[in-house]
């Protein structure tokens, strides 16, 4: 049984520039639902490019706004690193 602090949420790819708003806006609905919650998403098989980040990003971003915190589960090495790159491996992966 899922922790009711907790709203997973999974990514399937590969997700194009324009998959953005309507990703969030399904995130934001979500989270609306569950302030304080731990948005866990599962982002098994996602490819690591900059599309990709910036969709974390603005995840976390509304999981932030709705006094939430974001987790990824399921990511490949390649993302991490990536993520790590960036400089967004603490608001990802922390």
């Amino acid at each position: 049984m899922q922790d009711p602090s907790t709203i997973t949420f999974a990514i399937r790819g590969p997700i194009l520039r324009s998959d953005l708003p309507g990703l969030y806006g399904r995130a934001c609905a979500a989270l609306a639902r569950h302030a304080g919650a731990a948005l866990v998403c599962d982002v098994h098989g996602l490819g690591a490019d900059a599309v990709t980040v910036d969709a974390l990003a603005r995840l976390a971003l509304g999981a932030r706004r709705h006094g939430c915190r974001i987790q990824l589960s399921g990511a490949s090495q390649e993302l991490r690193e990536l993520v790590l790159f960036m400089g967004l491996d603490d608001v990802l992966c922390g």
